[in-house]
Formats: structure tokens, sequence, C-alpha cells
């Protein structure tokens, strides 16, 4: 009897367990666009929707308003419908976004010199590291003093002890082994 609860003590919550991810597998995706958010017009819904995909959530920063649950991107979608139902084009619709919070919104940003500046700065820096340390390596190379040859003294010098090398007894071994 004991055994029987003690099995079902330790089965019970691995079949919660189960029955939860059950739950969480089964689930509906949730979107961000609630029901309240859609307007009428299938034509204006669907230019909506491309917008918001085009726009970045200034809360969530890596997600379009259109992905995000943030309430500034709710507002955001709201505003985009708004502007399309006063009957604003897509452009006039992302310039007016753009002039109120910066280019920052826009998931593309527009291209630039300066973008390509902040782009290509990482390249230029590395090409220059390069460069500067090309030219260290041969002034190094261009500063190092070349070899003096030997004056018949030395060379005289240097043959008398390598011939008193060669002929001296060969060193004993050291003691203990």
């Amino acid at each position: 009897m004991l055994r029987r609860l003690f099995a079902l003590l330790l089965l019970l919550p691995l079949a919660l367990g189960g029955l939860g991810a059950l739950g969480i597998l089964g689930a509906a995706p949730a979107f961000a666009v609630q029901p309240d958010e859609v307007l009428g017009d299938p034509v204006l819904e669907g230019r909506a929707r491309e917008l918001s995909k085009e726009l970045r959530c200034m809360v969530c920063q890596n997600q379009s308003i259109d992905d995000s649950d943030a309430p500034l991107a709710k507002d955001l979608r709201l505003l985009v419908r708004d502007r399309l139902k006063a009957g604003d084009s897509n452009q006039q619709v992302l310039d007016f976004l753009v002039a109120r919070y910066g280019e920052f919104v826009l998931m593309r940003p527009v291209f630039s010199w300066r973008n390509a500046l902040l782009w290509g700065a990482p390249l230029l820096a590395l090409g220059a590291g390069g460069i500067a340390a090309y030219l260290a390596i041969q002034r190094r190379r261009r500063a190092a003093p070349d070899t003096v040859p030997l004056t018949p003294d030395e060379e005289e010098r240097v043959r008398r002890i390598l011939s008193e090398a060669a002929s001296a007894p060969p060193p004993a071994p050291p003691a203990g082994s």
C-alpha cells in the first residue's frame, strides 16, 4: 500500500509536467497586432502590415513594430494606421516617422555617406594599421646595423683560438658518473 502511494507521489509531478508541456506545445502563436488594431479595408491593412514590418520597435530594438508586444509598438502601429486612413502614402508615413523618431526607426536605414563612413571606418582602420605595421618592419630592417668585416688581426686571433680548441684534449667526465 505504501509502495503504491510512494509511486503515485513520484509519478504525479511527471504527469502534470507532461500535461503542461502538451499545453505549451499545443498553444497557438500570439501575434502582436491585436484585433482592435486591424483596419476594415483589407488593402489599407495590407499596407499597414507592410509598413509595420519596416519599422523598428524603439523598445525592443531588434523587432519590427509588427512583431513587438511593447506598448510603444502598439502606439506606432495605430499611428501608421491613422496616417494611412488620412490618405498618406507609404513614403509619407515613413518620412513622418523618421522626422519624429530619427532614422533609427527604420529596420533598413537609407544609404548615406555618413552610414558608409560608419561601416567603412573599421576597414579603413584595419588597412591603416596594416600599412603602419609594414612600414615599422621595413624601418627596423633598414636600421639594423650591417655586419662589419673582421680586420686581419681579428681574423688571425679567431683562427688561433679555434685551432687551440681543436687540439686541446676533451674535457674529463664529471666525477660520479
